[in-house]
């Protein structure tokens, strides 16, 4: 994806917040705002927003995982699956 077509310099912004708003939640892809020539923001919609912070916290939960993998905090699937039956059969 280019993003040079969707750069603005903040006065862009200024004089049409409303098309802008508009432009993102169409599109969904990100803008750039500059300041004195220098990108200073990105400016993306809600849903892409929300998507990439659901994929973050996916790959965060998966690093995680690896990590506790590499340090060896592992079990098997035979006594993951005793330690839940016998929750089951306590709570029963």
């Amino acid at each position: 994806m280019r993003y040079s077509t969707q750069v603005k310099p903040i006065s862009y912004l200024k004089a049409n917040a409303a098309e802008v708003l508009a432009t993102l939640a169409k599109q969904r892809v990100p803008m750039i705002i500059t300041q004195n020539g220098e990108a200073k923001a990105v400016l993306v919609d809600v849903a892409s927003y929300e998507a990439t912070q659901e994929t973050l916290a996916l790959l965060k939960l998966l690093a995680l995982g690896n990590r506790d993998v590499e340090a060896g905090n592992v079990a098997s699937v035979a006594d993951v699956v005793a330690r839940i039956r016998k929750k089951r059969s306590a709570a029963e």
